[in-house]
């Protein structure tokens, strides 16, 4: 049984190295939510803070964030709690031990990316945030059918929700240079899959472009 690994320096992908997206959807702000996954202290500190991947995930997902809140689309967090009963964690103690403590230090989540009173924190129970949550409630009742994925871990969390979007049928996005993994091999296995059996794998920019595109053709 281990935790979680020492996480090396590796550089996100760029453009030019995003695996082609089956998929034809494009992001629309009248349709999408964003969903920043498990950003917090005790998931981050196998990085080291100021270099690749995190650095500059971390600077991208406060693009993505800053886009959503002026477009009034919903940010949902997902968070996990500290201190979990061995029966609640089930089989995940198995692979990744008992998990975070119920300290600011493991449970927080990081203070640039802080969430505001009018965003939705979730608490997360297993790898896919729709486990036990009320995400896909809270994002209907909103009229939300696609579903903007970025944080960490790519090939775990990040991936299962966009899997579990696309069969609950919500258009999962998965921002390939604002999510970080284990290694860059696990990042790009993430994005090669999304892209091919679920969703759209793109980057920040083109994320915004696309909602910027399709805001001005609605004014």
């Amino acid at each position: 049984m281990a935790g979680l690994p020492r996480i090396p320096i590796y550089p996100l992908p760029t453009e030019d190295e995003i695996p082609a997206s089956r998929a034809p959807w494009r992001a629309d702000p009248a349709r999408a939510a964003l969903l920043v996954h498990d950003m917090q202290r005790y998931f981050l500190a196998p990085y080291a803070a100021d270099a690749s991947p995190l650095a500059p995930a971390v600077a991208n997902i406060v693009r993505l964030i800053e886009r959503a809140r002026s477009l009034r689309m919903p940010v949902f967090y997902t968070a996990q709690a500290g201190n979990q009963d061995r029966r609640d964690r089930g089989l995940q103690a198995d692979l990744w031990g008992p998990g975070m403590s119920a300290v600011p230090e493991h449970q927080a989540i990081i203070p640039e990316l802080s969430p505001r009173q009018e965003d939705f924190v979730l608490v997360k129970h297993r790898y896919s945030a729709f486990q036990r949550s009320n995400l896909e409630h809270l994002m209907r009742v909103r009229g939300r059918d696609q579903l903007i994925v970025c944080g960490v871990y790519a090939h775990i969390g990040c991936m299962a929700t966009a899997a579990e979007a696309f069969q609950r049928d919500i258009e999962p996005f998965l921002v390939a240079d604002a999510v970080a993994d284990f290694n860059r091999e696990d990042h790009d296995m993430a994005l090669k899959w999304v892209a091919g059996r679920c969703g759209v794998a793109l980057s920040t920019q083109a994320l915004i472009a696309a909602l910027d595109t399709e805001t001005a053709s609605c004014n």
